[in-house]
């Protein structure tokens, strides 16, 4: 061989070689650039996924208490509306017994019964001239 095709030759392979390093070293560079990037793609996204799964179970024991508390409210709703109706079954027997009080009352003693009619419509008109004059009852 001829020394200066050998040199020709060294030169090719050499630029050949240092063209494959280059090639190299900028594909090991993108590489690392994407793969970094994905991995910080990676992180946020569980993040992401934390954030909504700690959201989820907050929601989840606010419904919870929200199911709870509704519960607890329907409870005493039932037991109020049942005292009422038994308030209200009172109260009509009361008035029942105080229309047979009254009747008995009239029928045995009318003077009695007239004199507590007068003092009830009495008490009335007092209550009516105190309003009117506006002083406390």
């Amino acid at each position: 061989m001829q020394p200066n095709k050998f040199i020709k030759l060294l030169q090719s392979i050499i630029y050949i070689l240092s063209g494959l390093i280059a090639g190299f070293a900028i594909a090991w560079f993108i590489r690392s650039a994407t793969l970094a990037k994905l991995k910080k793609v990676h992180l946020d996204t569980e993040g992401f996924l934390e954030r909504e799964k700690l959201g989820k179970e907050r929601l989840q024991r606010e419904t919870e208490l929200f199911y709870q508390r509704e519960t607890e409210l329907i409870r005493k709703l039932d037991a109020a509306i049942k005292l009422n109706k038994q308030l209200d079954g009172d109260i009509i027997l009361l008035q029942k017994s105080n229309e047979e009080t009254e009747a008995l009352l009239n029928a045995t003693e009318p003077e009695v019964y007239s004199l507590k009619l007068k003092l009830i419509e009495a008490n009335n008109t007092i209550a009516r001239m105190k309003g009117m004059a506006g002083k406390p009852g």
